[in-house]
């Protein structure tokens, strides 16, 4: 299932990172790579999943790639974790109970 791997694909703190990077615009394989301390081949693979997860494209740029976010995929999360909202929400409103009277 598609959906599978994008969940899949956001299980890993690595590609989570990358993504949040990608949201603020395209970068090339090395300036991604540069923001870890991890080799490049172990960047190029964590970009290779996310490729295939269709939440990342990729471009030619002369000897580069640039890397940019498809979000279209993310919907698919937001949709699955829609109906859980009231629990956060809940949660959120006897927290702020708790803060005010706190006050």
């Amino acid at each position: 299932m598609p959906e599978d791997d994008v969940f899949l694909a956001l299980a890993n703190p690595i590609r989570r990172r990358l993504l949040q990077l990608l949201a603020e615009g395209p970068r090339t394989a090395g300036d991604l790579a540069n923001q870890f301390d991890l080799s490049r081949p172990a960047v190029a693979e964590h970009l290779q999943i996310l490729r295939r997860a269709a939440l990342v494209h990729d471009e030619p740029q002369g000897r580069q790639r640039r890397y940019h976010l498809t979000a279209e995929p993310l919907a698919q999360v937001g949709d699955w974790l829609h109906p859980f909202e009231r629990f956060w929400r809940e949660r959120l409103h006897a927290l702020a109970d708790v803060a005010e009277e706190d006050e």
